[in-house]
């Protein structure tokens, strides 16, 4: 059945009206990295005094001019290849993959991830050609001892790429028109920015540095280091009162929080993956992307402290889309057709 944050649902008795281009001015001013499942402490109760006690209002705003800078996006078939940085158990590596492998898979149960992505396919390029609806698993590489060291930086990252691509046994292949590279730090990583403003990032790889222009993303398991930011609603940071975690899908905190962070950051380098496609905001180098915009929304009437209306397992977990084996808790997108944030559990549908 569908179950919502009732006990973090804004009252309206206690709501008053905030400008909404003033919320939009805040959202514009996160850079294109800063994504993190719930608002920093000092933004939390902003998109509570926007959404009020609506159920149908999902950031939908005539103040989001989300448009096309007539850049490429992914309409060929879409190819993951993932970097494994550090120690990962098997078991964490299958949860990864089959949300991957599920983002196509069109027999799922409804809702399901591959309805999500669905989103993400209405986005086109200036030929009209739609984002591809094929995303598949390629490649993977295993750096299990660190080579570049337990603190990566922003550039430190394009290097892990970079040697992945160059080894001398069983590199990555190059393929920059509809390659995805994937870089998963384990949970004894620190990057740069993690836990403090970014949960994930994605951005292209620099030719004078990598040798090839290639979109990637960084995610980081946060489960040692801040799973109250990263980790969202699976773990609940300290400056939420009395507020009870959710149970996560498939028993792992960390990995489960890092799905939504990896659809997040997928979707967003389908529509976006040279920073000159599809966004709102003046400054590519500060765009704000298709997940950007929908931030914390899980569910219909989400929001702000709110997920919105949410799936229950059986055993408790929470969970809002099936992929072929496993559910998955991840956050909606935008949907540049309805002007509003949308996903496959939404009650309209």
């Amino acid at each position: 059945m569908y179950q919502g944050l009732s006990a973090l649902a804004p009252s309206s008795t206690a709501l008053f009206s905030f400008p909404l281009f003033l919320f939009i001015l805040l959202l514009a001013a996160a850079p294109v990295s800063a994504w993190r499942p719930w608002p920093q402490n000092h933004q939390m109760n902003i998109t509570d005094y926007v959404f009020g006690d609506s159920k149908k209002y999902e950031g939908s705003s005539e103040f989001v001019k989300l448009r096309y800078h007539m850049g490429p996006v992914l309409t060929s078939n879409i190819t993951v290849h993932t970097i494994w940085y550090g120690k990962w158990d098997r078991n964490q590596k299958k949860i990864i993959r089959e949300f991957i492998n599920s983002i196509s898979a069109t027999n799922s149960p409804h809702p399901s991830v591959a309805g999500w992505w669905r989103t993400v396919q209405l986005y086109t390029d200036q030929t009209g050609a739609n984002i591809s609806k094929s995303v598949k698993l390629g490649e993977e590489k295993n750096d299990r001892f660190y080579s570049h060291g337990k603190s990566l930086t922003r550039l430190s990252i394009q290097s892990v790429i970079k040697s992945a691509i160059t080894a001398k046994t069983r590199p990555l292949p190059i393929n920059p028109r509809s390659g995805l590279y994937l870089l998963l730090t384990a949970d004894d990583v620190y990057v740069q920015d993690f836990c403090t403003s970014v949960c994930g990032f994605h951005y292209f790889t620099f030719p004078s540095l990598v040798g090839y222009t290639l979109p990637y993303a960084w995610v980081g398991n946060s489960a040692k280091f801040c799973p109250g930011q990263c980790a969202y609603p699976f773990a609940v940071p300290a400056y939420i009162p009395n507020h009870k975690p959710f149970k996560s899908p498939n028993g792992d905190v960390g990995v489960d929080g890092m799905i939504s962070v990896i659809g997040h950051e997928m979707a967003e380098i389908a529509t976006n993956p040279l920073a000159n496609a599809w966004y709102a905001g003046q400054d590519p180098s500060f765009p704000v992307e298709i997940a950007d915009l929908c931030e914390g929304i899980y569910g219909t009437g989400g929001g702000g402290s709110y997920t919105g209306q949410l799936l229950d397992a059986r055993d408790g977990a929470t969970y809002n889309m099936n992929g072929i084996r496993r559910r998955f808790l991840v956050q909606w997108v935008w949907s540049h057709v309805l002007n509003y944030c949308t996903g496959p559990n939404a009650l309209d549908h």
